[in-house]
């Protein structure tokens, strides 16, 4: 068994759930299982290791490898957090090797790239081959899952790299783009009444049934218009409904939720903008809501030509740039100022799936 195998066994062992999928103090909940053993094993292979808290009880691990005069700095950058809910079954958290794979919860998004990025660190290390001009840092962070608040508290702090390589699914290929994602509140008002006398009200879902067919219809097919290279056509979906109270009550309220996954040149201001304006052009009326405002999903396109990333393409064996259409910290190092790829094992298609 390889160092890295061993270590991503042990990783999928320890639950690091994101809290906010769970009930308070469940104990698979939170990254401080995983972060106190990633401080341990980094610090045994001589690296000088470093916990910044986030919030209460959940801290981002920094481990570096410093040569004595750095004239750059790569950080690897995969997240410690895993999706799951109260019904997950404890073989989850139990690795499970068949078919030359490795099972278990997080093994794919991203216990593989902790495991995969740590060793390489270490193997480094241990190595008469230091790098002399270049500091790597390899950073786990907390809360992808949720509102990328690890990546986040890292970027506000002031933490900068020349490159940033973020550890998610990709089957070992650089993915130099992905799009942003962009989650909506539409909510239409009317005016109740009896249900035997809807004459005298106003039907509020009614008025979104309308908006609903607008949206999947003529908007959708106007997104297929904004069209980038690497990532396809920006898209829509309505996600889910909720109006009225019961049958005999002509409803006054009704709320949709949209995702709207975005590509670069597009802003969540735009896009609000844009769905205003369609309202207007079709005389329909809602309030548009933001609902990530607090904590945008920000489209990302890194120039694939930057040196470092052509050294990564040339070592992945890959001769043109690649897009996905999933978000990830990625977003967050490029938009504070460090140009970022994301880059790991495993596939995007088993993650967030049942077993």
């Amino acid at each position: 068994m390889s160092p890295a195998e061993k270590l991503l066994r042990e990783l999928i062992a320890l639950p690091s759930v994101n809290p906010a999928f769970m009930p308070p103090n469940d104990p698979r909940a939170g990254e401080q299982r995983v972060a106190d053993f990633l401080t341990a094993v980094a610090a045994q292979g001589r690296l000088a290791v470093e916990r910044r808290e986030v919030s209460p009880g959940r801290h981002n691990v920094l481990a570096r490898l410093s040569p004595a005069k750095a004239k750059q700095r790569i950080v690897l950058a995969p997240h410690m957090d895993t999706v799951g809910d109260v019904s997950m079954p404890a073989s989850l958290f139990q690795p499970v090797a068949k078919g030359g794979r490795l099972y278990g919860r997080g093994a794919c998004d991203t216990k593989g790239s902790i495991a995969a990025m740590l060793s390489a660190v270490l193997n480094v290390a241990r190595s008469s081959q230091r790098p002399r001009e270049t500091e790597i840092v390899f950073a786990a962070l907390i809360d992808e899952e949720a509102a990328q608040s690890g990546s986040r508290a890292l970027v506000r702090n002031g933490f900068r790299a020349d490159l940033a390589i973020v550890g998610e699914p990709t089957r070992t290929r650089v993915i130099t783009a992905h799009k942003g994602d962009l989650w909506l509140t539409l909510r239409t008002r009317g005016k109740a009444a009896h249900g035997s006398q809807p004459e005298l009200g106003r039907n509020a879902v009614r008025a979104m049934a309308r908006i609903v067919e607008l949206i999947e219809t003529d908007y959708a097919r106007q997104l297929m218009t904004k069209r980038h290279p690497l990532l396809g056509p920006a898209t829509v979906n309505v996600g889910s409904i909720h109006g009225g109270t019961q049958p005999n009550i002509v409803p006054d309220q009704c709320e949709i939720s949209i995702d709207r996954r975005t590509i670069p040149g597009e802003t969540n201001a735009s896009v609000v903008r844009e769905i205003r304006a369609l309202l207007r052009q079709h005389k329909l009326a809602a309030q548009v809501l933001d609902d990530k405002a607090a904590a945008p999903c920000w489209p990302m396109e890194t120039n694939a030509r930057l040196p470092l990333v052509q050294a990564l393409m040339h070592v992945a064996k890959q001769s043109s740039p690649l897009g996905v259409r999933y978000f990830s910290d990625a977003s967050v190092f490029a938009r504070g100022g460090t140009p970022a790829v994301l880059f790991g094992p495993g596939d995007i298609a088993q993650a967030h799936t049942k077993d």
